[in-house]
């Protein structure tokens, strides 16, 4: 299930969330932004948000390979920082002046635990699935945050 939820947040849906929305003629570099930060951003990191919060023993033993309890509060405080990060980017749908700023923070986020999840070796399938998605979904943001800062 894990790898579905994230081909679709991450992969999927934004892309044929932009096809949809190209009939409207705004630049391609807009649509990355607009969709990545709300699928990417908002969607995936509220449904991890969401988890971390509810069940912590995935993200510490699944992802990280951390089997003491002790790190469940860690992960629950991850998982605050995540739906509220998401929070911005849901908003950005009704709220385009949104999209910039969950963009930057999104490719801080994703570049940094990209860049963790390679450091790190020795990693499971589940975090392989991580680091090519965050790295992915780096690059999109990354993107589109540096040709919005710069128009």
């Amino acid at each position: 299930m894990y790898l579905v939820v994230v081909l679709v947040t991450m992969f999927a849906a934004p892309v044929a969330s932009i096809a949809l929305d190209l009939r409207f003629g705004d630049p391609l570099v807009a649509l990355v932004g607009k969709w990545f930060v709300f699928w990417t951003v908002g969607v995936r990191l509220a449904l991890a948000g969401g988890r971390q919060i509810m069940q912590p023993g995935f993200t510490a033993n699944e992802i990280f390979g951390i089997a003491d309890r002790k790190a469940w509060l860690i992960v629950r405080e991850l998982g605050l920082a995540n739906l509220a990060v998401a929070v911005v980017a849901l908003a950005s749908l009704v709220k385009p002046a949104f999209v910039a700023p969950a963009a930057v923070i999104g490719a801080i986020f994703y570049g940094g635990a990209g860049v963790q999840h390679f450091v790190a070796g020795g990693r499971s399938q589940k975090e392989t699935v991580a680091l090519a998605s965050d790295l992915f979904a780096f690059v999109a943001l990354a993107g589109y945050a540096v040709w919005a800062l710069s128009v």
